[in-house]
């Protein structure tokens, strides 16, 4: 078997590179196997930064981030709070934790111990309505995917009345729960409907990556 270290090594450095994107996502029921799908498509190359969201009790994300890191070209970890945002990495918020992006001028994660809103923790509409409430000289790309109810929402709503946000919304055929993403299409919010195979060609595009299929 040929060893992988050259490349865990690269996928591991602690250099702060610069990101032009910041791409918030947010999943709940079959986010596992999509997130598996998705994040093994999308190269370290691209100019972005990715936060997700994924409805999970304590315990159960760091082991999620961790087998996602082992077949992904982006470096995947469970998030950890003041470290700042960097190109090519991947932050799962920590089940049992609300996840917000703070500082515009240096956008890093705050994980605090809030309570469940809107009975989730952590909730998409946190990490959404912290992005929204930043100037941020970055540019956001919100998917919302598979799950129950409408998490995300509020937040999409907010992205889109303060800043440029370009909004993914997974399509009903390829969901497992066709709830979050259906309310945002509902609501109108939505710039595109995607399967689970096209989402990460959607996000290449935007970025504008010349490496991928």
């Amino acid at each position: 078997m040929i060893s992988n270290s050259h490349s865990n090594d690269s996928k591991n450095r602690e250099e702060i590179v610069e990101y032009e994107y910041i791409i918030a996502m947010g999943i709940s029921t079959g986010g596992p196997k999509l997130l598996n799908q998705l994040l093994t498509h999308l190269e370290a190359e691209l100019p972005a930064t990715y936060v997700i969201v994924q409805h999970m009790p304590p315990g159960f994300t760091k082991p999620l981030a961790d087998r996602l890191n082992t077949i992904s070209k982006l470096h995947v970890k469970e998030a950890e709070n003041g470290e700042k945002l960097k190109k090519g990495v991947v932050y799962v918020a920590p089940g049992g934790k609300q996840l917000q992006v703070t500082s515009k001028s240096c956008p890093q994660i705050t994980l605090t111990d809030d309570e469940p809103y809107k009975g989730h923790r952590p909730s998409v509409n946190v990490l959404f309505n912290s992005l929204a409430a930043l100037s941020l000289n970055k540019r956001t790309i919100a998917v919302i995917m598979t799950g129950m109810g409408s998490d995300g929402l509020e937040g999409v709503t907010n992205l889109k009345r303060t800043q440029k946000c370009t909004v993914i919304a997974q399509n009903q055929e390829s969901s497992t729960v066709y709830g979050m993403p259906k309310a945002v299409i509902n609501a109108g919010l939505q710039d595109y409907i995607a399967s689970a195979d096209e989402i990460h060609q959607i996000i290449k595009k935007i970025v504008g990556d010349n490496h991928g299929r």
